[in-house]
């Protein structure tokens, strides 16, 4: 007799710890200053935000190796931080929840990246962002030296473009050669690349990249399932998940009807790192011996875990175990 959907789902969480995945892409720390307002500036028409408290986590790629972390995965980055106090936090962070950091390139003259959130009664009152500007050609040619040494010690590489310098042509190229079915190819992009996503086992878009990349506006369904086969076409990869917020996502793969995911959020607070869940659950799902249509549950389920928290968050085996009604220890 054949296992139920929900037995299958249970076992691929349950081989989540045997997978081992690189993810190599833009290291940031995102910070949140949280606070509450009760008038508004006599100096210009803004809020005055009165601060409670402040805290740090983990974003870009070093956040999408703390979800494959969370969910039970061996997970080591690559990327670049600053010889500075925050990339040696980011270092730090990741170590201590037990991602390889070794690949990670520390340059002096080059700004850790950091977003900065403040929120008022739990809404976004502004962002501020740092970034340090283009990679430039050596510290660009030792990310590509330093992934193409790790790539023999995993299964998978995740690749978390978020147009900060990590990812760049060469790279792409680089990894379409040496991965394959045996070493799959996961990508979440964004736009500096669109042309360079090559033979990827799975590309990960929100709506806005995969309306950008496709050149269909994405109004209805019909213009949905333009947008992803033209993707499935520019990219030759095995599938494209497009995620589409509140709608949940669409699964695409050549010569197969899409498939619809619903939302499996019950209550949104904050959607950020939404995008880095749903590609590390993804990721791990596909490296330990999942379907596509099974990834992107698994994938779906997680997302609504973290987007029920607020702040950069992670999601964990066991809430995901719990979403399919089964005891981590059962």
């Amino acid at each position: 007799m054949a296992a139920s959907p929900e037995r299958r789902l249970t076992a691929i969480v349950r081989r989540f710890p045997r997978a081992r995945l690189l993810v190599v892409g833009d290291i940031m720390l995102d910070q949140f200053i949280w606070g509450r307002v009760s008038r508004i500036s006599p100096e210009a028409p803004v809020p005055v935000v009165q601060v409670s408290h402040e805290s740090v986590h983990l974003g870009g790629a070093a956040n999408v190796a703390a979800n494959v972390r969370a969910l039970g995965g061996q997970a080591a980055v690559v990327g670049v931080v600053g010889a500075d106090a925050h990339g040696r936090r980011a270092l730090r962070e990741l170590a201590s929840i037990g991602v390889g950091v070794t690949g990670v390139v520390r340059a002096a003259g080059y700004a850790t990246i950091r977003k900065t959130r403040i929120l008022a009664h739990q809404q976004q009152v502004v962002r501020l962002d740092r970034e340090p500007g283009a990679l430039d050609g050596r510290l660009a040619r030792q990310v590509v030296a330093r992934v193409l040494r790790a790539l023999d010690g995993f299964d998978g590489v995740v690749v978390s473009d978020y147009n900060k310098g990590v990812i760049t042509p060469l790279l792409l190229e680089r990894l379409a050669e040496r991965c394959d079915s045996r070493r799959k190819l996961f990508i979440d992009p964004k736009k500096g690349n669109f042309r360079h996503y090559d033979g990827a086992t799975l590309v990960k878009p929100n709506l806005e990249a995969a309306a950008a990349a496709s050149g269909v506006e994405i109004v209805d369904e019909p213009s949905l399932a333009r947008a992803g086969q033209a993707l499935l076409e520019l990219w030759r990869c095995e599938a494209v998940l497009i995620s589409r917020g509140e709608e949940g996502m669409t699964l695409f793969r050549k010569n197969q009807s899409m498939k619809h995911f619903s939302t499996a959020a019950r209550e949104v607070f904050d959607v950020t790192g939404a995008g880095d869940t749903v590609l590390a659950a993804a990721a791990l799902a596909l490296a330990a011996g999942a379907r596509f249509e099974e990834a992107a549950v698994l994938a779906n389920r997680a997302a609504g875990v973290v987007v029920g928290k607020l702040g950069t968050a992670t999601a964990s085996a066991a809430e995901l175990l719990a979403g399919l009604g089964v005891n981590k220890h059962a």
